[in-house]
């Protein structure tokens, strides 16, 4: 089997028809994360941690009714960040787009969020929070070309002792399909091994893309031992993905992606998935590739997700700068 190589871009958008767009606050220490489908797009989801927030995740069961969605939406600010998709449809709607209901369309988009009101300014708005306008900013920026680290639903992400933020990958497999990921990184464990700078998704690090160490050795006595943000600040927390293919899958189908993307979560934090984690993984199938996965075009798919999301996890931290008032340095200060 030839080696994995990243797309173009070692991004999300390396799948045919997707966009990024990102917008956020600066004195809110937080923001919005937004894949626009530029045609709607088989989804579906899958949730392994304890502490979730979401928005429309029923309609994506195998059987219910919508098969496609518009837009999927990774945002900050806790529960109230999930007003950030009413942005994304009011620009949807603008655009014509969504589900036909009669004479009406509606745009179709799920959202996740994560906490980082500790980060910024905490609730420090009126009497409507940010987010609608943030993610109706977010979808007007939506291109091929978006940055990583500190930025969009990253913004104001952390983990223990280093700080989070967005990351993607990708990767083109022999048969032609793309796998990519896409993830705001804000966990309640560790990026880290230990207490060294080197990633537990060292093994699957291609190209030195988050800054080529490897794993550490001799291997610290400590690097099991569970590390997390411990104390008053416990709940404030929560991975947050998206994985996307432009293989041709149905809704089961694409659930099986999102169940094994969530091993790219256990092999790039320690701990994850815990009671405290919202850890969420949307799965996306374009079709453009205009394949229709086999059994053992499905297998390698599973294990390319997990690592994509994995190598994800470790270019957001490694892609975080530093901001005034953070609580944790980036991983570049350490």
């Amino acid at each position: 089997m030839a080696p994995w190589t990243p797309g173009p871009r070692n991004g999300l958008t390396d799948v045919a028809g997707l966009l990024v767009g990102q917008a956020e606050d600066q004195r809110l220490a937080s923001g919005t994360t937004v894949v626009l489908c530029e045609e709607p797009a088989t989804a579906a989801v899958h949730v392994s941690g304890g502490a979730p927030g979401s928005r429309e995740t029923d309609l994506l069961a195998p059987e219910a009714t919508v098969q496609a969605v518009d837009a999927l939406v990774l945002s900050g600010g806790s529960a109230f960040g999930l007003d950030a998709a009413a942005g994304v449809q009011a620009f949807l709607r603008e655009k014509g787009r969504g589900f036909q209901v009669g004479p009406h369309r509606v745009p179709i988009v799920p959202a996740a969020i994560l906490f980082d009101l500790s980060a910024g300014g905490g609730e420090s708005w009126e009497r409507y929070p940010p987010y609608r306008d943030l993610g109706y900013a977010a979808a007007g920026t939506a291109s091929l070309d978006f940055a990583l680290g500190t930025h969009g639903a990253g913004t104001g992400a952390s983990t223990v002792g280093v700080k989070g933020g967005i990351g993607s990958a990708s990767v083109v497999l022999a048969s032609g399909i793309t796998v990519a990921a896409l993830v705001a990184v804000n966990a309640l464990g560790s990026p880290l091994v230990g207490g060294t700078r080197h990633f537990w998704a060292a093994p699957f690090e291609i190209g030195g893309e988050f800054g080529g160490l490897g794993l550490p050795h001799p291997w610290p006595a400590d690097a099991v031992l569970p590390r997390t943000k411990a104390g008053p600040a416990a709940r404030a927390n929560t991975t947050i993905a998206v994985l996307a293919t432009d293989a041709v899958l149905d809704k089961a189908g694409a659930k099986r992606l999102a169940v094994a993307a969530h091993d790219g979560f256990a092999r790039a934090l320690w701990p994850a998935h815990t009671d405290y984690d919202g850890d969420l993984v949307f799965a996306l199938a374009t079709g453009r590739a205009k394949r229709t996965p086999t059994g053992p075009d499905r297998i390698e798919m599973g294990a390319a997700a997990a690592a994509v999301m994995a190598r994800a996890i470790a270019r957001g931290v490694f892609s975080a700068t530093s901001m005034a008032g953070d609580r944790v340095p980036a991983w570049s200060a350490l």
